[in-house]
């Protein structure tokens, strides 16, 4: 099964698991959870810039950050790298300790603590040599908007009876603690609340 790595060089995806036959992104629904997980959160990164050139420019100069080119780490957690700087990234993970932080959320944080510290590869020390695939062979990620569109579209919310949830049951059934006693909300109380519960409320939220 080929690897390939789409919108950014790092991330390495089962060609099988996201791409139809007919070579376009196959529908969020039909990939599997992780690697969708992945392009999901590929959306958001593409055209974001560098984080050692943004740890030196800021938000004042960012127009002088490169763009970046390659990402590392777990979603949520990840490291963006132009060529330039990704020599100073790998130096970290393989001879600072950076390898110990693999697979866990503050992996970005804790190398961005070791740049923003001074820290820095070697003059001359190597990069990863990356296998490039034929751009016009792999389908283009879609934008954000396409991707909350497509979320929506496979999303089946369930919906919740709010007035079972408020506790509202026959007179004789009592609150089930068999005690007689009845818990329900009164209908003073279910006003005060100011709660439509005539509204079936999506379950997500």
């Amino acid at each position: 099964m080929a690897k390939v790595s789409i919108g950014l060089r790092g991330w390495r995806f089962d060609e099988e698991e996201i791409i139809s036959e007919d070579g376009e992104l196959k529908p969020l629904d039909e990939i599997p959870e992780e690697p969708r997980e992945r392009l999901v959160r590929l959306v958001g990164l593409v055209e974001e810039p560098c984080d050692v050139c943004y740890l030196e420019y800021g938000d004042a100069e960012v127009h002088r950050c490169k763009e970046a080119e390659i990402v590392y780490g777990e979603p949520g957690g990840e490291v963006l790298l132009c060529p330039e700087h990704e020599p100073d990234f790998i130096y970290w993970f393989r001879e600072a300790g950076g390898s110990e932080h693999k697979g866990r959320r503050e992996f970005g944080d804790r190398f961005h603590e070791w740049v923003a510290a001074g820290n820095g590869a070697p003059d001359g020390y190597a990069s990863v040599e990356h296998v490039e695939e034929d751009p016009d062979g792999l389908p283009d990620l879609p934008d954000q908007h396409e991707v909350q569109k497509r979320l929506e579209e496979d999303f089946e919310g369930d919906r919740i009876d709010i007035r079972a949830l408020a506790g509202e049951k026959s007179s004789d059934e009592g609150d089930g603690d068999g005690d007689g006693t009845d818990d329900r909300l009164s209908e003073e109380e279910l006003a005060d609340a100011d709660v439509d519960l005539s509204t079936e409320y999506p379950s997500n939220r």
